[in-house]
């Protein structure tokens, strides 16, 4: 793949935009890849948590390639804004937990990609929002929808009505960002987090990721019967009874996922 670098170790996988050049801007050819990247981490029983981030040091994506779209017939510009749209949500309904190393500007579908993600870890200087009104569109890859659900209406109304860019320091304030930290430091940080999630059961982490991300879209009473039977699925585990094992031995469990 000319646009994306894919590796796993210890269990992460790491994707990086390789455009650096573009400021990691999405063609059709980039959210194509990352889509089948995508499609493999989704059934990949070798990865228990996803960092996501971008080449370079000045963005982790300005969103669509605007030279790219310049060049395109509206059917084709359709059929970007459906790709983008798909993959992002493909990104959201990952199983295993997804981290978003922001190393530089998320902008537009930079933004978008961001909120797509579980977490997300910034560079101090990164700054970000959905800049689409000012290009006369609208956010369309799930930035009208998921922002609102982090940091309300009326603010998420501002931000988009109004082309804002907000530092990562409010971005931490408002919800968006976990926290800021050097750039020498971002991956580590992130590297960190996941193994402070993988330390637990892969499976009750799966369930538990499911049961939340599911019941954020629904009212409560559906929302527990969601948690209920995340639950149920849970219980036959060999790593529930490893868990109750390793507690009556005073020491740590070993889980194998299964």
């Amino acid at each position: 793949m000319d646009t994306i670098s894919f590796k796993i170790n210890n269990y992460i996988a790491y994707i990086t935009i390789n455009r650096p050049e573009t400021l990691n801007c999405f063609n059709y050819t980039t959210l194509a890849q990352l889509q089948q990247v995508v499609d493999e981490l989704h059934i990949a029983d070798n990865v228990r948590a996803v960092i996501f981030t971008g080449a370079g040091e000045k963005a982790f994506s300005a969103g669509a390639d605007l030279k790219e779209r310049k060049t395109l017939t509206s059917q084709e510009v359709r059929r970007n804004v459906r790709a983008i749209r798909d993959v992002f949500n493909s990104i959201a309904n990952l199983p295993q937990p997804t981290i978003a190393a922001v190393n530089g500007h998320a902008l537009g579908g930079g933004f978008e990609w961001l909120l797509a993600c579980d977490f997300a870890i910034a560079v101090d200087e990164a700054l970000l929002g959905l800049t689409e009104t000012s290009w006369a569109i609208i956010p369309g890859a799930g930035g009208t929808q998921r922002l609102p659900r982090l940091v309300g209406e009326m603010k998420a109304k501002e931000m988009i009505l109004t082309a804002a860019k907000i530092t990562a320091t409010e971005a931490v304030r408002l919800g968006i960002i976990l926290k800021t930290v050097p750039r020498e430091v971002l991956i580590t940080e992130c590297e960190a987090l996941a193994a402070r999630i993988m330390q637990n059961g892969p499976v009750a982490i799966r369930q538990a990721k499911y049961a939340i991300s599911q019941g954020m879209n629904t009212d409560l009473q559906t929302g527990l019967a969601i948690e209920s039977k995340a639950y149920e699925l849970v219980i036959p585990t060999e790593d529930r009874l490893e868990a109750l094992q390793a507690f009556s031995e005073k020491r740590q469990p070993v889980f194998q996922g299964k």
